[in-house]
């Protein structure tokens, strides 16, 4: 089982690259996002690894973080997408973008990849909702986030907010800190749905 691999980049293709580790090329698949950020030819490169075995093919999958590599064994979970599919997701969104539109319910943002119509894009939301609290992790808030906690009782909105950051694998202190943020941004009458997006685009930064 291959779970990263360090070399040189040999070749880049439409669809995969070639990491040349110590005079050993090995071809890894990856999305469009992930080739668009390798360095140039012959330069050093890390891509974390999902090896495919089966009887009739062994298959690298490569990407540049274990958070990105999270998401793709995620996407899989889902009925209809398949590593293709997958790629195709992570290849559109930014990890962070995905994880919003997954708390937001925001089925139209997932259709954006290619391969993902209305159906797919509605069970992806709807599944992976309560399954990824250890997929948004290593995202810093922005400078004074925290230094503005939420006054007085929270709001039901405010809860409500805080629960569902809370739910998507951030820290209480992290949640509380950014929709603080987003209830100085959008005012204390804010929807729970405004304070989660503002949040998140918070914290994504």
């Amino acid at each position: 089982m291959i779970g990263k691999l360090k070399g040189t980049v040999d070749e880049i293709a439409e669809d995969h690259v070639l990491i040349d580790v110590h005079g050993v090329g090995y071809v890894a698949f990856c999305g469009a996002r992930t080739l668009r950020n390798l360095p140039p030819l012959g330069e050093a490169a890390v891509l974390f690894i999902e090896t495919f075995l089966r009887e009739d093919m062994l298959r690298l999958y490569g990407f540049s973080s274990e958070v990105e590599r999270g998401w793709f064994r995620l996407l899989q979970s889902v009925q209809g997408v398949g590593a293709k599919v997958a790629l195709g997701v992570l290849g559109t969104l930014t990890t962070a973008e995905l994880a919003n539109a997954v708390a937001l319910q925001d089925k139209a943002m997932v259709a954006r990849a290619p391969g993902v119509g209305p159906k797919v894009a509605a069970r992806i939301v709807a599944e992976l909702k309560d399954k990824i609290p250890a997929l948004s992790g290593g995202i810093d808030l922005p400078a004074g986030a925290l230094a503005e906690p939420v006054r007085g009782g929270a709001s039901l909105p405010v809860a409500d907010a805080i629960s569902a950051l809370a739910n998507l694998g951030y820290s209480r202190e992290q949640a509380a800190g950014a929709v603080a943020a987003a209830v100085k941004e959008a005012g204390e009458d804010a929807a729970s749905t405004t304070l989660i997006r503002l949040a998140l685009k918070a914290l994504s930064r």
